[in-house]
């Protein structure tokens, strides 16, 4: 598929331009500059790929260096380059210069003169002096739409492309990369890709938007999403730290499956518990995952790397065998200690497989993927109604509900009515007298007969009348 680079200066409109072209906001706009970070992309009417690159500065340090090599990677990448301008302000020798660089790469290039629906806009007599043809410049406003459809007309033009007609592909299994900053959330993405896509850095905070990364693993398509580090709610900055938080919870509905990723060297925080509650919440699978294991545990002799569908859950009967098999034989490794604070903090997760990996070394990175196939086959699992029924007659024969001195709440019958998430309806009498210990009794009486890996279960208790 063609690709299309934004490149400018910063603040220049670069993402309400890609925004404006996939109706939707893939990239954070605001009024700050230097908004864009890591090089967004939007796939186009099934045409082409529109890249919003970070705004050109000159690199400061190594950190802003990564930056500007991803600009000049998404150039050299590139079938068509649009370098975009703010036309209320007149050119300098930067805007040059980002020219004539986009020029040197003999790719066809655009100039896009952007906020031309402002009163001080400049006319293109002011912008001829950067060598781009006449023809090739576009008066535009990604705020208002102002000639968005000329401006597409003119790149499918370019690139001789004609309108496909919608992908009749299956879609991807959409997973998403989940955890506080600095987890190593990006480096993970970048293993998984194989190339460098997002910025890794130590700094804190560094991704921004959403990076998304297409592939296909033993023949299924796949889109990993690598979302901003969220910190407590307290501690987030005003203005693109808010937006950033905003886009990572969109992230989790928009995915099947979220990935948490917890900082194998640093005891996990109770924001990482928030984290999976908001999973939970949103009914999509889950698996969490311990990042840097090379820097934990480099003679771990537990039994994460048998094979490539091999995890452990934090349910207490395999964690009691896998404690009670090894305490004995020997003194508990840093990853025996990391499993039973996982085991004691996220016990409303025991559903959960636990994965161990390394971006360095490469440990376990492709058993994600593995894990999210199964994770999401439990998910739109449906169970038969009479076998509900029986774990329902069976579950009650074992251990009747408790309730008040002359009532009784009396479940009758179950159904399955939803997947993904699975949801189940238990009909009755006086449920609402049941104990939120007896629904968890419930659910592991189903799990007992599927276990949903990775899935959250959600019930509704109807009492008739």
């Amino acid at each position: 598929m063609p690709i299309v680079a934004l490149i400018g200066q910063t603040n220049a409109g670069k993402s309400t331009l890609l925004n404006r072209f996939a109706r939707k906001n893939l990239a954070i706009t605001a009024r700050e500059a230097g908004t864009t970070r890591d090089n967004v992309f939007a796939k186009i009417d099934n045409s082409f790929l529109l890249v919003d690159t970070a705004g050109l500065l000159d690199p400061r340090d190594d950190f802003e260096a990564s930056i500007q090599d991803q600009i000049s990677d998404a150039i050299s990448s590139a079938h068509l380059i649009l370098v975009v301008l703010d036309s209320t302000k007149y050119p300098n020798q930067k805007d040059l210069t980002i020219a004539r660089n986009a020029l040197k790469s003999k790719k066809p290039v655009f100039l896009i003169l952007n906020k031309t629906d402002l009163g001080d806009a400049l006319p293109n007599s002011e912008f001829r002096k950067f060598g781009i043809k006449e023809d090739h410049i576009f008066r535009v406003s990604a705020t208002t739409g102002q000639s968005i459809l000329d401006l597409k007309s003119a790149i499918t033009s370019t690139l001789n492309l004609s309108r496909q007609k919608p992908s009749t592909e299956k879609s991807p299994l959409k997973i998403s990369l989940i955890g506080r900053p600095n987890v190593g959330k990006s480096s993970l993405f970048n293993t998984l890709g194989k190339k460098q896509q997002a910025i890794v850095s130590s700094r804190q905070g560094t991704t921004r938007d959403i990076n998304r990364l297409e592939l296909k693993y033993k023949g299924q398509p796949l889109e990993i999403l690598d979302t901003a580090g969220l910190r407590k709610p307290g501690r987030r900055e005003v203005g693109i730290e808010k937006f950033s938080a905003l886009r990572t919870l969109s992230a989790i509905e928009e995915s099947d499956v979220c990935a948490l990723l917890i900082d194998g060297t640093e005891p996990h925080a109770k924001l990482d518990q928030a984290l999976a509650g908001e999973i939970i919440k949103a009914g999509k699978g889950i698996i969490l995952v311990i990042t840097k294991s090379d820097l934990i545990n480099k003679t771990a002799s537990d039994n994460l790397d048998n094979s490539a569908t091999e995890f452990i859950t934090l349910e207490p009967s395999i964690t009691e065998q896998h404690d009670s098999a090894t305490e004995s034989a020997r003194t508990k490794t840093p990853t025996d200690e990391i499993l039973d604070r996982l085991e004691r903090d996220f016990n409303f997760l025991p559903f959960a497989p636990v994965l161990i990996t390394s971006s360095e070394t490469g440990k376990n990175v492709t058993k994600l993927f593995e894990l999210a196939f199964t994770i999401n086959e439990s998910r739109h699992h449906e169970i038969p109604t009479a076998d509900l029924n029986r774990i329902l007659q069976d579950s009650i024969h074992r251990h009747p509900p408790a309730g008040l001195k002359n009532t009784h709440p009396k479940p009758k019958y179950i159904v399955q009515t939803d997947t993904c998430p699975p949801w189940f309806v238990i009909h009755g009498h006086d449920l609402g007298l049941l104990h939120w210990s007896y629904k968890r009794y419930l659910e592991r009486k189903i799990r007992e007969f599927y276990p949903y890996i990775g899935t959250p279960i959600f019930f509704s208790f109807r009492s008739d009348s």
